[in-house]
């Protein structure tokens, strides 16, 4: 598999992309004995997640709880107190360039170089990662077509956008390099009807191909439709881990199960 067939995002008219990769590991995303404070404030407490490769995990909990904490120690935005984070077994903290090479990420803002245009920004989160022309640009013709984003969209300075734009935006520059964890913070806001229902695909696709997405959102419907594990985040820990494919029911109970996990809590 060459360079060129690596970049290029999965396409269902592209066999050679339902390829996996086997030098992935079995956890893509592994997160151990994490802990974060602010001040005196302890934030996570001794953390504990393993993401599989192929799989939607969402992790859920109520505002302030630690979720944004958690991703941002992850995609290296804030440095933890102690423990390890491993992206495709690379060490996040001693190699910290290589395993933000393995990673889209969205956050629950949308920020961008809102002085370039949609299509200077995408070639530069490209030229990021070192992506051959050839894989942008295919790349780029098959998002722009899944976002519906024009050619004349493309051209006008983002800071023109609506913030549902700047999110469609957002969430192309996340996998314009194909990326093995696509993490995305909330990425339905702002997003229209169709929008949603064209992330949810490809979030789906993304898994089926062999990929692995790593999900926090407070849409609980979103996450019991797409995610395959869910875990609920609370006093710093994973207090609730469900496997949604083995125990299919508790999809529909999903929202149920979150709200008794804070039951008790003011």
């Amino acid at each position: 598999m060459n360079e060129e067939k690596i970049n290029n995002i999965f396409d269902e008219t592209d066999e050679n992309m339902t390829i996996s990769d086997i030098n992935i590991p079995e956890y893509v995303l592994e997160v151990k004995d994490l802990y974060k404070s602010y001040g005196r404030k302890d934030v996570l407490k001794g953390l504990d997640i393993s993401v599989k490769k192929g799989e939607v995990f969402g992790f859920i909990g109520k505002n302030g709880i630690g979720k944004s904490t958690t991703i941002d120690c992850i995609v290296g935005l804030k440095e933890p107190n102690s423990g390890d984070i491993l992206i495709c077994g690379k060490d996040a903290k001693t190699q910290p360039l290589e395993a933000k090479m393995l990673f889209g990420y969205v956050p629950s803002e949308p920020t961008t170089y809102e002085m370039m245009t949609g299509n200077e920004y995408l070639q530069f989160i490209a030229s990021s990662y070192g992506m051959l022309q050839s894989a942008f640009n295919k790349n780029y013709e098959f998002l722009l077509k899944k976002f519906s984003m024009s050619v004349i969209d493309m051209n006008r300075k983002i800071k023109e956008y609506s913030h549902g734009m700047k999110q469609k935006i957002c969430l192309m520059a996340s996998l314009i390099h194909n990326p093995k964890l696509w993490i995305l913070d909330e990425p339905t806001v702002g997003l229209d009807i169709m929008v949603y229902e064209v992330l949810l695909k490809m979030i789906k696709d993304f898994a089926l191909y062999g990929k692995t997405v790593f999900i926090t959102s407070h849409n609980i419907d979103l996450v019991s439709k797409v995610c395959d594990r869910v875990a609920i985040i609370n006093n710093g820990k994973v207090e609730v881990l469900i496997d949604l494919n083995k125990e299919p029911l508790k999809r529909r109970d999903l929202s149920r199960i979150f709200l008794n996990v804070y039951g008790n809590q003011e």
